[in-house]
């Protein structure tokens, strides 16, 4: 049996941002975060089952009191059409929600704990940067017309089936079964509109929804719902990829948002060292003359991603606090840190 070694286990190894985490200690944050995530995510899923009960016991109830009423049974009906159609975008906004912590769940499932058993253990390069962006700036995963589609897929189609076959039935044999065509129409009349311009706009209504549930069937955005997204999304990845989980297949191709940084300093060296240091990023010096002043200056050229920002700006306060500063969108950033420029390199 070895014995450890006292000084390796003291060793930090996570040092990032002011911060010297143990392994242990970094395993047990993540522990922690991972169960925070998972516990969002089953409270949003709840609250999608209770949308959905919702809409069951209220068409549930429409049909019980249309199918004992004379008159008013199919306007019931229709009311209940839109209720039903208000618990689907409801059930639409809660999903997003859901997606948004399923995401994060996903995320450390499939770069930190699956990477943890296959050793060495080594998580894709990209994870915590994904994951850091996404916990600064949180943002929907899937679009409304996602949400939308995969809810009336799932419940909803059913609901509106139910509903669309009961108003019919409700025409046809309430307060007597029709025996002609112009019959059935008339009953259908609501108020000043005919019996024919009714049936019309219903009939035009489950038109779109079904139209709208098949347009948004390739919409595969959606982390929390096991799909067979290999069948349709075949991705070919390299040797150090299939190894680290780099590209899991829920995740977007874009990579985080990349930003080329503009220094204007008269301590060059000093900033610089401390980008080195600090960041382990790489820093371009350019000469530079303000145009006012004609004093000479020197300029800082360096490559970033969106979640570096904060820590830049508190690096260059720190030195040289009368330093101008200029952030702008960079379309593609290709190297060591960032994008390979051959994209089979490790």
């Amino acid at each position: 049996m070895t014995t450890p070694d006292p000084k390796q286990d003291n060793q930090p190894v996570w040092t990032f941002r002011g911060y010297q985490l143990k392994a242990s200690e970094f395993t047990t944050a993540m522990v922690h975060f991972f169960r925070a995530e998972v516990q969002r995510a089953n409270v949003w899923r709840q609250r999608l089952d209770t949308t959905t009960n919702w809409a069951v016991v209220t068409t549930g109830a429409a049909l019980s009191f249309a199918f004992t009423q004379s008159q008013a049974g199919h306007i019931v009906i229709l009311l209940d059409v839109l209720l039903v159609t208000v618990f689907l975008i409801m059930e639409a906004r809660r999903y997003r929600y859901y997606e948004l912590w399923a995401s994060r769940v996903r995320l450390m499932e499939t770069d930190f704990f699956a990477a943890m058993l296959v050793p060495p253990f080594h998580p894709s390069p990209d994870w915590a940067e994904t994951l850091a962006e996404n916990l600064l700036m949180p943002h929907f995963p899937i679009s409304v017309w996602e949400a939308l589609g995969r809810r009336l897929r799932r419940n909803y189609l059913w609901i509106y089936a139910i509903v669309g076959l009961s108003w019919l039935a409700n025409l046809w044999l309430i307060p007597t079964p029709v025996t002609t065509s112009p019959e059935f129409i008339e009953r259908a009349a609501l108020g000043s509109l005919s019996g024919g311009v009714v049936i019309a706009l219903v009939v035009t209504f489950f038109a779109l929804l079904l139209f709208f549930a098949i347009a948004t069937i390739t919409l595969h955005k959606a982390t929390g719902e096991v799909l067979p997204f290999f069948e349709h999304e075949q991705t070919v990845l390299n040797d150090d990829e299939k190894a680290t989980g780099a590209n899991a297949w829920f995740r977007p191709r874009a990579r985080r948002e990349q930003l080329l940084t503009l220094i204007i300093t008269s301590y060059p060296q000093q900033v610089s060292t401390e980008i080195l240091q600090d960041m382990r990023r790489g820093a371009t010096v350019l000469s530079g003359k303000g145009a006012f002043t004609g004093q000479e200056k020197s300029v800082l050229l360096v490559a970033l991603t969106v979640t570096e920002i904060n820590q830049l700006k508190a690096l260059i306060a720190r030195v040289d606090p009368e330093a101008f500063v200029i952030v702008s969108p960079a379309q593609n950033v290709f190297g060591r840190g960032f994008v390979p420029l051959d994209e089979k390199q490790k």
